[in-house]
């Protein structure tokens, strides 16, 4: 069995006190995987800071957020708005397939909250099952990396990860 087309994949994930989401469409994927081969999950790295301030010159440099159709990224406590805007995002776009993947702890809540019955048009994939080094994979670390560059500098340790 080939691997399955979707028109658009939905990424949704938090970091600690925040949480974000990026929709992509398939065609800007494909263009996008090969930019992104350095990126790795945060909490598995040893020299953070050294890895955020790489990364953020690799997404300066091939203006990585322009082959996102949306992103947003929040407060924890605004959640909410996040999913409105994946629902309505789900809502208008009815007639395509859509991949969703969503970090495991927000798992359960996003699913009661889209009940999506049939699946046929929604696929909702828990981040923890995918399967490493798939473009949906690297996408996900982009969010990660993102989360993780807004959390410090929203903590005041920009300057770390700025180089200057």
């Amino acid at each position: 069995m080939g691997r399955r087309e979707f028109d658009y994949y939905i990424f949704i994930d938090y970091s600690v006190d925040i949480i974000g989401y990026m929709i992509i469409k398939n065609k800007e994927l494909t263009e996008l995987v090969p930019l992104i081969s350095k990126f790795a999950h945060y909490k598995d790295l040893r020299k953070k800071g050294n890895y955020l301030r790489a990364i953020k010159g690799i997404i300066d440099k091939n203006k990585v957020l322009d082959f996102f159709a949306k992103y947003k990224i929040r407060k924890m406590n605004q959640n909410m708005e996040i999913y409105a805007d994946v629902f309505d995002f789900i809502k208008e776009h009815d007639n395509c397939i859509l991949f969703v993947s969503i970090d495991d702890h927000e798992y359960s809540n996003f699913r009661r909250l889209v009940k999506i019955a049939d699946g046929a048009k929604v696929i909702i994939k828990r981040e923890s099952k995918l399967v490493k080094n798939t473009p949906e994979y690297r996408a996900s670390l982009v969010l990660d990396t993102l989360l993780n560059l807004e959390r410090l500098k929203r903590n005041g340790a920009n300057k770390s990860i700025q180089g200057k």
